[in-house]
């Protein structure tokens, strides 16, 4: 591959609606020294990709400011975070073993070398992403999966649903034979708490509406509580010994309504706020109970060796909602906004 070569990349030049997604013709990036080119077999949506081009994460001074992530975005960035595709060149440094390779990109930028670092970055924000025909990476963040059985498609999905269900999963030390609640259950991580949750031996009670009820079900939750009624009352009588960890993307007014359900040392982890980032709960049933509240921010590396375990065993089946080419990036984003799918959305370039 030599380096006149251009590809095709969607990338965001300002915050805004879908109509600031523009397909360019870019030169194909060249990997630095301990990094890997991937040729991109297909990428995922994420709720972050449209939080990050509506500039929507604030900051802590100021909540209502644009802002990506983790702060203000370099503009043009390449959008999209989940890769799964094969490796065609690699930097200096770098074993050339892995050309050739079907992998999945971990795409969190880490805060320390270790097993347990925090992501304090991430793929399609703080650097290009996979909204393009080839994407660059880290060596030591591209996980071999050659032998898999899931599809390209299957396995782009994993990254940040999964990976963002694994960390609240270990974070919130769920355990066999406990009782999970999941939230926004027919969403990305939702659909991945329920199944991962079900793959570590809890009893998943899981909560969504309407025409996405049979969906959850199928995707391993033992009950389904219809969001569109009173909850507590409904969560009660699905789980009359209380909830041992809560699995929360939505937060807002669940929180205050649900915590009252944990059991003794229950445990509540919030991984997002679809619902609503303002909540007010009573403190007493926090100490009294020796309850606990955990933020919980994707993975670490650890988690996302395990997850890769899954996926080379095919312990996991994602659901592909679905597919899209390229250049329908607008209308992918728009599909995902509007919440009328189980599962994940992907690209394929």
């Amino acid at each position: 591959m030599n380096a006149s070569e251009t590809m095709r990349a969607v990338r965001i030049t300002a915050h805004g609606g879908p109509e600031v997604l523009e397909l360019a013709e870019v030169p194909v990036p060249v990997p630095q020294a301990g990094e890997v080119l991937v040729r991109v077999g297909a990428v995922a949506l994420n709720n972050t990709d449209l939080w990050t081009r509506e500039g929507a994460y604030g900051r802590p001074e100021d909540p209502k400011a644009l802002s990506g992530w983790r702060g203000p975005v370099d503009f043009p960035r390449i959008q999209g975070a989940d890769v799964a595709g094969r490796v065609v060149v690699v930097g200096a440094d770098v074993d050339v073993g892995l050309v050739g390779r079907r992998v999945v990109v971990d795409p969190a930028i880490y805060d320390a070398e270790g097993p347990d670092a925090n992501p304090v970055g991430l793929m399609g924000s703080e650097r290009d992403g996979g909204y393009a025909e080839y994407v660059t990476a880290p060596a030591r963040r591209v996980h071999d999966v050659t032998e898999s059985p899931l599809t390209d498609a299957q396995l782009a999905t994993l990254p940040t649903a999964y990976g963002t269900a694994l960390g609240m999963i270990e974070r919130g030390r769920l355990r066999k034979g406990e009782t999970a609640l999941v939230s926004g259950a027919s969403g990305g991580v939702g659909v991945a708490l329920t199944q991962l949750a079900r793959a570590r031996g809890a009893r998943v009670v899981a909560i969504s509406s309407g025409s996405k009820i049979d969906a959850v079900r199928e995707a391993g939750a033992h009950e389904v509580v219809d969001r569109a009624r009173d909850l507590a009352p409904q969560l009660r009588a699905a789980a009359p010994e209380g909830i041992d960890v809560a699995l929360d993307v939505v937060a807002g007014d669940l929180v205050s309504e649900g915590l009252p359900l944990l059991r003794e040392g229950g445990r509540w982890v919030v991984a997002g706020a679809l619902g609503g980032y303002g909540i007010a709960f009573d403190v007493r049933r926090l100490y009294l109970h020796n309850a606990q509240v955990i933020g919980s921010a994707m993975h670490t590396p650890t988690h996302f060796d395990r997850l890769m375990d899954l996926a080379r065993g095919a312990e996991i089946q994602p659901v592909v909602a679905a597919t899209f080419p390229l250049e329908q990036a607008a209308q992918a984003q728009e599909e995902l906004a509007r919440r009328g799918h189980v599962g994940k959305i992907v690209m394929r370039p």
